[in-house]
């Protein structure tokens, strides 16, 4: 992390590069760019984007949506970008940030609530309508919305010097809490996670939800098989949240050799410090 420098992005020749990246990290749909002159707009109204260099090479953004090139995925980036921008917005004196993201992407959903300490407990159908870009073309676009209440202990344990460490699922295991429902069936011939046939019930405080640990490989293997999960998720989370459930962890594991993904579900009206 040492080569990488974090800065504010302001002229428009800084922002032509921010198109580019936007091109190589959702390919195949111009129109889902956000354009330069809608960028400026933003940093003179109050906003901020924020670049990640090496070498004087942009490889990452975070503005209204982060991206990261995909040469530079997993390196810890879009962390400082968001810790960044966490350092940036407490001197503007805001308390709470929302944004949303797909949930059932797992390196997505441990930055944003694992890593960063954001919480969840609203579910949007077809956030953004369709989608035509490499990544979300023919799937609905479903999203959580998240708030990161920036104040908080709970982001400060995350984001401070000293930031605590992340859950580990064989921690989980040891102290009795287990996914509430099998994704796996020994029946399929296949290495795909396959998800029930049906929302199980919520009987527990704690529960553990999981997802594909990586939905984009699964999609590109059976895009079906990534329909149906679509449509099981968009069940499970709204069930989950009209019954008062609230994201306050996820777990990304792949001491198995597969990467696997589970969200920590939390019941009550307790406070955001007690979910550490």
């Amino acid at each position: 992390m040492s080569d990488i420098k974090i800065n504010l992005i302001e002229t428009p020749e800084e922002m032509r590069l921010v198109e580019q990246l936007q091109r190589e990290v959702w390919p195949g749909s111009e129109t889902d760019v956000v354009p330069l002159h809608m960028l400026i707009t933003v940093v003179h109204n109050g906003g901020l984007v924020l670049g990640a260099f090496v070498d004087e090479k942009l490889i990452g953004h975070c503005s209204h949506m982060m991206g990261i090139h995909p040469d530079h995925r997993d390196g810890g980036i879009g962390f400082a970008l968001k810790r960044a921008q966490w350092q940036m917005v407490r001197h503007q004196s805001l308390d709470h940030i929302t944004w949303t993201y797909d949930p059932l992407l797992s390196r997505n959903a441990y930055l944003n609530i694992a890593k960063l300490g954001a919480v969840c407990s609203i579910y949007r159908r077809s956030e953004y309508g369709e989608m035509r870009d490499g990544l979300n073309a023919g799937l609905p676009s479903d999203r959580f919305q998240v708030d990161w209440w920036i104040n908080t202990l709970r982001v400060e344990s995350r984001l401070g010097k000293r930031s605590r460490p992340t859950l580990k699922l064989n921690h989980m295991m040891r102290s009795g809490l287990r996914p509430f429902y099998s994704i796996r069936d020994s029946s399929l011939t296949d290495s795909l996670p396959h998800p029930p046939e049906h929302v199980p019930p919520f009987e527990e405080r704690l529960l553990l939800a999981e997802i594909p640990g990586d939905f984009l490989d699964l999609k590109s293997k059976d895009f079906a098989l990534a329909r149906d999960w679509k449509f099981f998720t968009r069940e499970l989370f709204e069930t989950a949240f009209a019954k008062n459930y609230i994201i306050t962890d996820f777990i990304f594991d792949n001491s198995e050799g597969h990467p696997r993904g589970l969200y920590l579900l939390t019941h009550g009206e307790s406070t955001l410090d007690e979910f550490e």
